[in-house]
């Protein structure tokens, strides 16, 4: 039901967008925030099940991930009044429930290492990273698209998407700071190391190093627009890597 909920939400609000109806916008909200009640009611229905927080398994951490990319988005577009990017961002959490189908899903017990209070911290504030990291993706494509049509690159909607999608990665790079501050602490305790250059926690290193250089060079004039943009993508795709891509190499994870 989440997921045809969303799929309609997208529809109804790219219809909104085409035919300048505000009626459609206000059907387009409704039936979002359906999908995430059932999308929230799903994830509750299988912790009640597993009776352990849904985070042990690639298939329960990208349900949860999508869950939080539509919160995450949802809370941005209130604050920052960008409605105009939802069908693209809800477009990303349909495709993560997907590639999520492909997946086992089925209810395991919690190994023994993942029997800790730190499950919890480490999974959620790393995804929530990720899930900001989302919506900046999305805003910058937008930049980047909308910039190209223009020849003077100063519309508001541009300026708009710019300064909001800064203030996003400000807030997903502080996540995936604290996801990697908590994974460590959570190692030691395990294996009685902070710190092994597993792929996983090498590449979120990694991740976190390009964002923060995304963040320091908005003072530089020679960096500022496109160029600051595209690095944002290149953030990006390591994210992707990240999360999806360490999957196929031996670690920890």
């Amino acid at each position: 039901m989440a997921f045809a909920s969303y799929l309609i939400s997208a529809v109804f609000h790219i219809m909104r967008s085409v035919f300048d109806r505000k009626s459609l916008g206000m059907i387009s909200t409704a039936v979002l925030g359906l999908g995430l009640l059932a999308h929230t009611i799903a994830i509750s229905v299988r912790w009640h099940m597993a009776t352990h927080p849904p985070l042990s398994s690639l298939y329960e951490s990208m349900i949860l991930f999508a869950w939080l990319i539509v919160v995450v988005y949802s809370v941005v577009e209130v604050i920052h009044q960008l409605s105009l990017m939802r069908p693209f961002v809800v477009l990303v959490a349909l495709l993560v429930l997907v590639y999520s189908y492909r997946l086992n899903s089925s209810i395991r017990p919690l190994m023994p290492a993942l029997q800790s209070h730190w499950l919890g911290i480490h999974v959620v504030t790393n995804l929530l990273g990720y899930a900001f990291f989302v919506v900046s993706f999305i805003f910058d494509i937008g930049y980047l698209v909308i910039r190209r049509g223009r020849a003077s690159g100063s519309s508001d909607l541009v300026l708009k998407l710019d300064a909001s999608s800064y203030r996003i990665i400000s807030l997903g790079i502080f996540f995936l700071a604290l996801g990697i501050i908590t994974g460590s602490v959570w190692a030691e305790q395990a294996w009685g190391s902070y710190w092994s250059w597993d792929p996983k926690e090498t590449w979120a290193l990694v991740t976190c190093l390009i964002y923060a250089v995304y963040l320091h060079l908005r003072v530089m004039p020679g960096w500022r627009g496109r160029r600051r943009a595209w690095l944002a993508v290149a953030g990006f795709l390591s994210v992707i890597f990240t999360y999806i891509g360490v999957s196929l190499l031996p670690g920890l994870h």
